[in-house]
């Protein structure tokens, strides 16, 4: 009969069977030897993510970006099934731990980075041997910084009619402090001061967890700058006008520099992106639970704790904000002569 095993009709079924088995058994004694070796079948294998993943964030810890971007990889590393670990590397105004990653990092999506605007502006400053244009695959857009002045609550100006008028009368003697010269609050005011004539004196920091701790310790006069939630809701800080678009939904009271008569607004962009050359499934599954994370009640509060919002774009949005952001920041460079000595 043709069902029985040893029917010359089922020759070939038993040659196939026999062939499988022995592929079967090759396969489980090439695990085993791997095994036995102490090593694992190559990444490339094996399903993204496989190991822990680094996230960049380009300020000190304890700031306001750390916070929100710590916040996100709690929340992404239960999607991935990963752990996302932040890694802090401040330096150039936000701009060295994402160069640091284009220039060495294997595009394997094991290493990412947060990216501010400070990212588009540093090619004009100074020489670099990177391309914020060419250098990055874009993952997502996140949130974009509130920018603000913010004063002590102690401080005599209370408008910012106020700071201007004493910074006026008094050239040079009020402190203002930013996470760098040439950072988006550096750049407005100085906008607002050849508008006025205010003069004020430039100190630059490495992030948001200093120059509060510095504003509120009187140590500086002013900040325009973002990462003032926490200290304006503890009542440590009082603002005098915003650098945002529109007034904030939290903060009614507080005109905008537009407002103000002052033909100036800001919403810089905080990005997240791998090295260039990323495989496009990774990017998608990197894409994908970060951006279900941003929408998480948790990493909403944080955003809120912050006067922020999840303004979400895609790689092609990022790609067109990047090339608009480059040459702004290329105009502004020259402008208010920010380039270094060559």
């Amino acid at each position: 009969m043709a069902d029985r095993p040893d029917h010359p009709a089922n020759a070939h079924l038993n040659a196939a069977d026999e062939s499988t088995g022995r592929r079967r058994f090759l396969g489980a004694a090439a695990g085993a030897a791997l095994l036995s070796a102490g090593l694992t079948p190559p990444a490339s294998a094996q399903a993204f993510p496989n190991k822990p993943i680094t996230l960049i964030v380009p300020f000190p810890a304890g700031g306001v970006t750390d916070v929100q971007f710590r916040a996100l990889a709690q929340i992404a590393t239960k999607e991935l099934g990963q752990p996302i670990v932040v890694s802090n590397r401040p330096g150039a105004t936000g701009s060295l731990g994402p160069a640091q990653m284009a220039q060495t990092s294997p595009p394997d999506g094991y290493t990412l980075s947060v990216v501010s605007s400070a990212q588009f502006r540093m090619p004009h400053v100074s020489k670099v041997t990177w391309d914020p244009l060419r250098d990055f695959t874009w993952i997502l857009g996140v949130t974009a910084y509130s920018f603000g002045v913010a004063v002590r609550t102690d401080a005599p100006w209370k408008t910012f009619a106020d700071l201007v008028a004493d910074a006026k009368a008094n050239p040079g003697k009020l402190m203002m402090g930013t996470s760098g010269r040439g950072n988006v609050g550096h750049v407005t005011m100085e906008r607002v001061s050849r508008i006025t004539g205010m003069k004020m004196t430039l100190v630059p920091f490495k992030g948001a967890a200093e120059f509060m701790a510095a504003l509120v310790g009187g140590h500086i006069d002013v900040v325009p700058d973002g990462g003032w939630g926490t200290m304006a809701r503890a009542g440590r800080v009082r603002l005098l006008a915003m650098m945002t678009p529109n007034r904030l939904p939290s903060w009614p009271d507080v005109p905008t520099l537009k407002e103000l008569g002052y033909d100036v607004s800001v919403l810089p962009m905080l990005l997240i992106a791998g090295p260039r050359g990323m495989d496009p499934a990774v990017v998608k599954t990197l894409h994908d639970a970060l951006r279900k994370s941003m929408y998480d009640p948790a990493f909403q509060k944080v955003l809120d704790n912050d006067n922020q919002a999840a303004i979400y774009m895609d790689a092609d949005t990022i790609r067109k904000y990047a090339a608009e952001r480059y040459e702004e920041e290329r105009k502004i460079v020259a402008e208010f002569g920010l380039a270094a000595p060559q």
